[in-house]
């Protein structure tokens, strides 16, 4: 506590802020994967699409039997093609999160700098 106040302000700065960027950018990576459920399509990624399944029923018709194994399985690769799809754009999305969260960490670390130079060049201007 008895630190000079631009010390103060340059741990605050540069350590607590940071970490604090660092902690938000956690949780929207965190949120992303939990609002697209990716580790949850991916343990169901070959179920039928919205649980639509037919039982096959009682006795053998192999009629029936055909119809019931064409449908389950076209259900199975249409919930396959979703999920697969769903993955692709959670994943993209959580890249882009990435980089635009280590891009506005570079930022708020070089904001100090820009300001001093704009400042400095400002000043400049003025006085020539």
């Amino acid at each position: 506590m008895n630190q000079n106040i631009l010390f103060q302000f340059v741990e605050w700065y540069f350590v607590d802020q940071t970490r604090l960027i660092f902690g938000a950018l956690k949780n929207l990576l965190k949120f992303n994967l939990n609002y697209f459920s990716i580790p949850e399509l991916l343990k169901t990624l070959f179920s039928p699409w919205r649980r639509y399944n037919i039982s096959y029923g009682r006795g053998f018709d192999i009629k029936r039997f055909f119809e019931v194994l064409v449908f389950n399985v076209l259900s199975r690769v249409l919930g396959a093609i979703m999920r697969v799809f769903l993955i692709i754009i959670g994943t993209a999305i959580e890249v882009i999160i990435f980089f635009l969260g280590i891009l506005a960490i570079f930022f708020w670390l070089l904001l100090p700098i820009l300001l001093i130079l704009g400042l400095v060049f400002g000043l400049r201007q003025i006085i020539l």
